[in-house]
């Protein structure tokens, strides 16, 4: 019988499936925990994102922390909201901050425990750069079986918040003679019209305000200013102070935080007589004098038609002096370190006395030339950045003046304002466009956006 018993194959497939029971409950445990386990680890991930990235949103209460701080270090706020927008989306889980505490075993009537949730926040210049850390134990079920109660889980999560940089604006406004053209090619037409029986020869059938005004200053009521403002035409550098207005309330809108932006306004001179670099207003962060002040800016004057063999335009000059009104450039991270931006309004075309250095020909050491870029070199050179809207200089084809020194280098004009400004930063307007609207357009480029990583 012992020997019939040992020779007996009937059975075998019970015997080695009940053998085989354990190991195939297990691998089917481990599957099951591992997804489980995936599941709680996306679960804290997507609650670590959200904390990284929502601690530094442009308006957090951390961001304005970081901003008011005069040297790089640690934004506790940023932290705080970190842990709370953490502990927030794990409305089921229970949470310990605690930096470093060391990893429990949860209680078993729970799927999911996170014991150590770290974060810090960080100022580096203009980056607030915030990292976090998780790690939990996920109960499992199946895998009991094999003697394992947990599996462990962790990740990181990082942001960097690149904050708008704090900015320092010097706006520099060509108002000289040139900037009294029409602001459209309707006001162009209203001033010929309304010139086209005056008694100087130079100001008949003129599309130029002049601003002329008598010896005894008294302003002269026969000048092509006057005509303008009578027959209600609006010349140019009357929409560039508006424009210059409207940008300051844009500005005022833009801002993350206090203070961000400061202006200063400059043009080339009140009086052609005293043609040099005048201040409209000093640097200041109250952006509502600033508009006030801009309204007072008005073209240039001049003693009479042709004053000065019309030598009134100095780029040269103009740009040498701003650059002396600029203290050095910072990183832009805090007032104190702000950048510095030029924001130059002008049509491109310099006429002055520089009997050498003229980039081209010259008549009587008068020069007339488009700008010459190595004046807008040396104030980049220092870090400086140059805004340059070019408002076209306009074609007088039917003007001799005009044809023999200027339209030679016409194509020029718009090229050397580009080669001015810094990489990015140039816009062109012409009579039919809106200069607010491009103000407007080149400030947005200036400033650019925030950039969050995660």
């Amino acid at each position: 019988m012992f020997k019939r018993f040992l020779a007996d194959r009937s059975g075998n497939l019970a015997i080695i499936g009940s053998l085989s029971l354990l190991p195939l409950l297990g691998t089917a445990g481990l599957a099951l925990d591992i997804s489980n386990a995936i599941k709680v680890k996306s679960e804290l991930q997507g609650a670590a994102d959200a904390a990284v990235v929502g601690s530094i949103t442009d308006k957090s209460d951390g961001v304005a922390q970081a901003m008011a701080m005069s040297a790089d270090g640690t934004v506790s706020l940023s932290e705080t909201e970190a842990r709370q927008i953490f502990n927030a989306q794990l409305s089921t889980t229970a949470v310990s901050d605690v930096p470093g505490q060391a990893v429990q075993p949860p209680p078993e009537d729970m799927e999911t425990a996170a014991r150590v949730f770290t974060v810090s926040a960080v100022k580096s210049g203009r980056d607030i750069n915030v990292s976090a850390s998780f790690s939990t134990l996920v109960p499992t079920t199946f895998l009991r079986i094999l003697g394992k109660d947990f599996i462990r889980v962790d990740g990181v999560a990082k942001a960097t918040f690149q904050s708008n940089s704090f900015m320092d604006f010097y706006m520099l406004l060509d108002n000289t003679p040139s900037m009294g053209v029409g602001a459209t090619p309707a006001d162009v037409d209203k001033l010929i019209a309304a010139t086209k029986n005056a008694s100087d020869a130079g100001s008949r059938n003129c599309a130029f305000a002049c601003h002329i005004v008598s010896e005894k200053g008294d302003a002269d009521k026969t000048s092509n200013y006057f005509v303008a403002r009578k027959v209600g035409a609006t010349i140019r550098i009357d929409v560039v102070a508006q424009a210059v207005a409207a940008l300051t309330r844009e500005a005022e809108k833009t801002e993350t935080y206090t203070n961000q932006y400061r202006m200063a306004a400059y043009t080339f001179g009140q009086k052609a007589e005293d043609a040099k670099l005048y201040q409209v207003s000093k640097l200041t962060d109250d952006l509502k004098d600033i508009q006030t002040k801009v309204d007072t800016i008005s073209l240039m004057s001049i003693p009479y038609h042709g004053y000065n063999g019309d030598q009134i335009t100095s780029f040269d000059q103009a740009l040498t002096r701003i650059n002396t009104e600029i203290p050095a450039p910072g990183d832009g991270s805090t007032a104190a370190k702000a950048e510095k931006v030029v924001y130059f309004v002008a049509d491109g075309v310099g006429d002055s006395y520089k009997p050498s250095g003229c980039t081209k020909k010259t008549t009587g050491g008068r020069c007339q030339e488009p700008i010459d870029v190595s004046f807008c070199k040396t104030i980049k050179d220092r870090g400086v950045k140059i805004a340059v809207l070019y408002t076209t200089y306009l074609p007088l084809p039917t003007n001799d003046w005009y044809n023999k020194w200027i339209k030679p280098f016409q194509s020029e004009i718009g090229t050397k304002m580009q080669a001015c400004a810094s990489p990015g930063l140039y816009f062109e307007v012409n009579p039919s466009d809106g200069i607010e609207s491009a103000m407007k357009a080149l400030f947005v480029k200036i400033i650019r956006s925030p950039r969050l990583t995660g």
